[in-house]
């Protein structure tokens, strides 16, 4: 289904805006590089939003493959509670979109004074995070109108894995990037509609995932609220177990972000858990199963939920126009959020 929002037009230049990225690839590997030759002990991420998400995919990324710490601090840390930080070894990174918010920016500040290396990874280079950062990481998403950010999001992530290839030196995950164009246009074309009354009509919805794709699951929650003023929420598929679980039953609908590395396991059970219960549950995977939402096949774990991220944006958008709201924007919402 075509529709003319803002949102699915930029939905649709996410390929473009990855091409440009893999371009201009040096500058994420050569962050990376430097990460390993300086030393760098540990990451703090800065981040709100769609940001924050994108922040949790790179804390599991790096957090995996390359086994530093990584660690988000909420910018009311600086801003509001004033606290001093001792950062010593440690890189700050800073998502955002438009890089406007002036949290972000004194939280940023304050780790720079704390002793951190500051990076932006960053849509608008030229803004108050920007100008703030020893160094900046560009999207190279163009101008995103639509206040439900999408492309810049995906833009993060593939930043994030660039730099993790270049720190890694890591020639596998390069092939698996330079692959990304023509697996997004494939998931421009993933048909989820079956999925969109039975989850429209629940009373409240889970996103879950774990590892690396929660941040999507975490994303999917967000969307849902911004763009269908859907009740959604996020949990990790083993957090579920430890309490959520109990409200599972046939008013509850459930998205379920899949696996094919080691958190499949873990993820199908939860699944299973969640149908038997009576919850209206779907897996999002590139496997044909029962009630399966399909993605293309990757033959990565660490790019399956770019993916994701892409097919589900497809079926927000759409299901939003669907259900009678306008996706671009929101009630009380505003394209760039300026919070202290």
């Amino acid at each position: 289904m075509t529709t003319g929002t803002m949102m699915a037009a930029e939905i649709t230049e996410i390929p473009a805006m990855i091409e440009r990225q893999l371009r201009s690839r040096d500058t994420y590997l050569e962050t990376g590089r430097m990460l390993k030759v300086d030393g760098t002990r540990g990451i703090i991420t800065c981040a709100r939003g769609t940001s924050d998400n994108a922040a949790t995919f790179f804390k599991y990324l790096v957090e995996t493959q390359i086994g530093l710490p990584v660690s988000s601090i909420g910018p009311s840390v600086a801003s509001v509670y004033e606290a001093k930080l001792r950062l010593d070894g440690f890189a700050c990174l800073t998502f955002s979109q438009s890089g406007g918010s002036p949290d972000l920016a004194l939280l940023q500040s304050t780790a720079k004074l704390g002793g951190a290396k500051t990076i932006a990874i960053l849509n608008q280079v030229e803004s108050p995070v920007g100008e703030g950062a020893n160094q900046v990481l560009p999207i190279l998403a163009g101008p995103e109108k639509a206040v439900a950010a999408t492309k810049s999001f995906v833009g993060m992530l593939t930043v994030s894995l660039a730099v993790v290839a270049g720190y890694l030196d890591d020639k596998g995950l390069l092939e698996a990037l330079s692959a990304l164009p023509g697996l997004i246009e494939e998931s421009l074309k993933c048909d989820w509609s079956a999925a969109k009354m039975r989850l429209a009509r629940s009373s409240s919805l889970f996103c879950i995932g774990r590892g690396l794709n929660l941040a999507i699951a975490a994303e999917a929650a967000l969307k849902l609220k911004e763009t269908c003023r859907l009740h959604a929420e996020a949990y990790s598929a083993a957090e579920l177990l430890h309490g959520p679980v109990a409200i599972a039953d046939d008013k509850l609908g459930a998205l379920v972000f899949g696996s094919e590395g080691k958190s499949a396991d873990a993820i199908n059970t939860t699944f299973e858990r969640l149908r038997e219960q009576g919850a209206q549950t779907y897996l999002v995977n590139s496997t044909r199963g029962h009630n399966t939402l399909l993605v293309p096949k990757s033959g990565s774990e660490l790019i399956d939920p770019v993916l994701q991220a892409v097919c589900f944006y497809r079926f927000a958008e759409n299901l939003s126009i669907e259900i009678g709201e306008n996706p671009d924007a929101p009630p009380g919402l505003l394209k760039v959020t300026e919070t202290v």
